[in-house]
């Protein structure tokens, strides 16, 4: 199977960028192609060796344009992986890992690795299930981890393309709806393993606002209309009880409104089928 690595970048980390190009030459199944997008950056002076496809774009696309630009590149790939510019791969044997998941399981849709700091510890939002405190335990799940996920190339061809109008925050959520809902399966792998360093969300200076904003749009794109206020009258009230900061809390609620009052792209609400084997897998689409 072919193998296409794409690499995000702001030209900010150019020694994480180097190192984590180094261990994607190093596995022993090679990567087809690499993609490193610089977005919204020039990367004449990151020194990328000859064997990446540059691609610069004008401005910050953000997370999910910036992804786009690079499935641009590797339309052609049976699979495509996606790698947080300051991650690295431990083990030089993911990539063998990785083809032999997708050739034993041709309905696998999305594989998700663990990702654990330089001291091996896994945060808990880093586990994609609500029980968090078994970073270690894998298997079938509802969502996956943007630092680090494989996505299935037919896949992409029946589900599409990152949603643009995200730019950050919850894109990963949204293209996991769409794969569920299409008959795709979501993985958690913690033997795949990226060391990315400790770190908050919160340090985005956008966190609070896109955090609530595309909470609203994935209520309304992909949720049955019963669920619309529940999905969204629980976070409300998670975020209300969570947040300490009277200026985090400000910028939440205006990107609650934003979510209302601007376009998400269309609606195609999950089958109720699809709830209910969200559900089964313990993290229903209202949490």
């Amino acid at each position: 199977m072919t193998l296409g690595v794409a690499i995000l970048t702001m030209g900010d980390r150019p020694k994480e960028l180097a190192a984590l190009l180094s261990s994607v030459r190093a596995q022993t199944t090679p990567a087809t192609r690499t993609v490193v997008v610089g977005n919204g950056c020039s990367l004449a002076g990151l020194g990328l060796p000859d064997w990446v496809e540059a691609v610069e774009l004008a401005e910050n696309l953000g997370v999910t344009g910036g992804r786009n630009a690079a499935l641009d590149r590797l339309r052609d790939m049976d699979l495509v992986l996606d790698l947080d510019d300051d991650g690295l791969l431990v083990s030089n044997t993911d990539f063998e890992r990785i083809v032999g998941l997708y050739e034993a399981d041709p309905r696998l849709g999305i594989v998700g690795f663990r990702i654990a700091d330089e001291t091996g510890f896994t945060q808990r939002r880093h586990v994609p299930r609500l029980r968090s405190g078994e970073p270690m335990r894998g298997g079938r799940v509802t969502t996956f981890l943007g630092g680090a996920h494989v996505l299935s190339g037919r896949m992409l061809a029946q589900v599409g393309d990152w949603p643009d109008a995200f730019f950050f925050s919850h894109e990963e959520t949204d293209m996991a709806w769409r794969a569920l809902d299409a008959g795709w399966t979501i993985r958690y792998e913690p033997d795949l393993l990226l060391q990315h360093p400790r770190t908050s969300p919160a340090r985005h200076a956008v966190f609070h606002r896109t955090t609530a904003r595309n909470r609203v749009y994935l209520a309304r794109r992909h949720l049955p209309a019963p669920l619309v206020p529940v999905y969204l009258g629980v976070w409300v009230a998670l975020t209300v009880a969570r947040t300490r900061d009277a200026a985090g809390l400000r910028a939440w609620c205006a990107g609650f409104a934003e979510g209302w009052r601007t376009a998400c792209g269309p609606r195609r609400p999950l089958r109720w089928s699809t709830v209910w084997t969200m559900t089964r897998l313990g993290r229903p689409p209202v949490l």
